[in-house]
């Protein structure tokens, strides 16, 4: 049954129009109008529940839309609660009994295959990736890279969940440890990588033998439904994996708050992540949280200056500004400050914005209404402060732009350390710059905010470099390279408000997704009383 609302025409899934709806559609509702309904085909999505593609329970839905320009529907989605939340942790408990028996190095090949399958669909994914959440296909096709990667890396860790052995005490006796999966993992992903992110959660958690209950942000479901679709199709059990699209208060507080739901991994704001941190343990449930940041580049007067431009230009100002570890203040030593400012704004002036789909844009816009607001609100800030602006600071609204959420990239200078804009997480495509006398006075307010994800220096100096890695207060150090840039294989993280301790990425993500179980045989055919015998 064809479905037209507002002029824009929805196609559930795995429909397709028929001879006779295309008829229906000319002469119903006039030639002059069908290029434009048919050019805005939205598909009406679905969440993945107990094996199936379905509807929320309640009925309802929302819309995504296209960031870069808002007439532009990509779909609806169902506008789950906290039922649909329980239908889904109850299937998940369900098939972890069968899953969790499946041989580890088998997990991992279905994740192998997943990876196969991305590399396939790259570029058709990355492409609706742009349309939904706005970031360049330069970016989009890395985001998904990411994944693949993450995937590749998943499968060969299905052959290493290892254990430990250790001599015993006591004659006769032996002493190991194995790892073994906990349960139904709740995983709640941001929009800003949806794509990368979710693999970094749901890969590690499938290998590890947890079944997974997946809800991603109302920003990006599209993107969502297409990583679901291809687990499904590389041969994972359909009720190990389950999908529900809402909102945080409605979807993803009751997934945290289930009892059938062991862990959670959550990516997101500080303010979110204390709230799930306080709800989830009251049950002590296990928790992983990525969060804010605040990251900074530090360039001293050593440095290779065209290095370290093109390095703020990327940290600072690629994916709109709207990554965890993007470069939000620079850190200029006094001796190069005036030189690297005049080279950085001339730069940024000749920044490129439009919709990630064409070639020449360099940026893209920021995700929706709300964010803009908030980003244009500490541009009014920075003013408000003293701090001087020095290029941007508006909205971008040429030509294409007009119905999109752009701002053009913003510069402020003659910024104190304790002025908001440079202390508080503003995600956006806003940098912060900050003059100082020395690489101790330079790190000393690189640490002067209440988060700790990325930090940068630019230096041929290596006692410097070394210094910086011994007192940067971050999780991540980079040294010559901007403070953005994940590798799937290394640990991912920060300290101080930015997580609680936990890492994504690299071996300690396989930590988190499974419990320790210490294992002692005794074949001496006697009783030992450990330490009470061995006195």
């Amino acid at each position: 049954m064809i479905n037209i609302r507002n002029g824009t025409l929805f196609v559930k899934e795995n429909d397709f129009l028929t001879f006779s709806q295309i008829f229906y559609i000319l002469f119903g509702y006039g030639c002059i109008d069908v290029l434009r309904v048919i050019l805005r085909m939205a598909r009406e999505f679905k969440n993945f529940i107990d094996g199936r593609w379905r509807d929320a329970v309640g009925g309802k839905r929302f819309e995504n839309r296209n960031p870069a320009n808002w007439d532009e529907l990509i779909g609806t989605f169902p506008d789950s609660r906290a039922e649909d939340i329980d239908l889904a942790v109850k299937s998940a408990a369900a098939a972890y009994e069968s899953w969790r028996l499946t041989p580890a190095p088998r997990r991992g090949e279905i994740i192998r295959r997943a990876g196969d399958l991305l590399v396939q669909y790259k570029e058709e994914i990355a492409r609706e990736m742009t349309r939904e959440m706005g970031k360049v296909l330069l970016e989009t096709r890395g985001d998904v890279q990411e994944g693949i990667d993450t995937a590749y890396y998943a499968a060969t860790e299905g052959r290493r969940l290892f254990g430990f052995t250790a001599p015993s005490e006591l004659p006769n006796k032996f002493n190991m440890s194995i790892r073994l999966p906990i349960g139904v993992a709740g995983v709640i992903t941001p929009w800003n990588f949806p794509m990368a992110i979710p693999t970094w959660k749901i890969f590690p958690a499938l290998v590890c033998g947890n079944t997974v209950v997946f809800k991603p942000a109302e920003d990006t479901p599209a993107t969502a439904v297409r990583l679901v679709e291809i687990l499904l199709e590389a041969g994972l059990p359909d009720k190990v994996i389950q999908l529900v699209n809402g909102n945080g208060p409605s979807a993803g507080m009751p997934l945290v708050e289930h009892p059938g739901v062991k862990l959670i991994s959550f990516t997101g704001s500080t303010q979110v992540g204390k709230l799930i941190s306080a709800t989830a343990s009251k049950d002590l449930k296990r928790v992983s949280l990525e969060l804010g940041g605040k990251n900074a580049q530090i360039v001293m007067p050593d440095a290779d200056l065209d290095l370290a431009l093109e390095g703020v230009l990327w940290g600072a100002f690629g994916t709109a500004g709207q990554r965890c570890t993007a470069t939000s203040r620079l850190i200029l030593h006094e001796a190069i400050h005036d030189k690297f400012l005049a080279m950085l704004i001339k730069r940024v002036e000749k920044i490129r914005l439009g919709n990630g789909l064409e070639p020449t844009a360099e940026v893209g816009p920021v995700i929706n209404q709300k964010q803009l607001d908030k980003v244009l609100s500490y541009i009014g800030v920075g003013k408000d402060e003293g701090a001087k602006l020095e290029t941007g600071g508006e909205r971008y609204t040429d030509g294409a732009c007009r119905n999109g959420f752009f701002i053009r990239p913003t510069i402020f200078s003659q910024v104190d350390p304790e002025m908001r804009i440079a202390k508080e997480e503003i995600f956006g495509p806003v940098l912060a710059v900050i003059k100082v006398g020395s690489l101790d006075a330079a790190i000393r307010v690189l640490n002067n905010t209440k988060y700790g994800l990325s930090s940068s220096l630019y230096t041929r100096d290596v006692n410097a470099a070394f210094k910086a890695i011994r007192d940067l207060e971050a999780g991540i150090t980079y040294i010559n390279g901007p403070t953005i840039g994940a590798e799937a294989h290394m640990p991912f993280g920060g300290v101080k408000e930015t997580g609680n301790g936990h890492r994504e990425g690299g071996w300690p993500v396989y930590e988190f997704f499974t419990e320790i179980k210490t294992v002692f045989v005794d074949y001496s055919g006697k009783l030992q009383r450990a330490q009470i015998d061995n006195q």
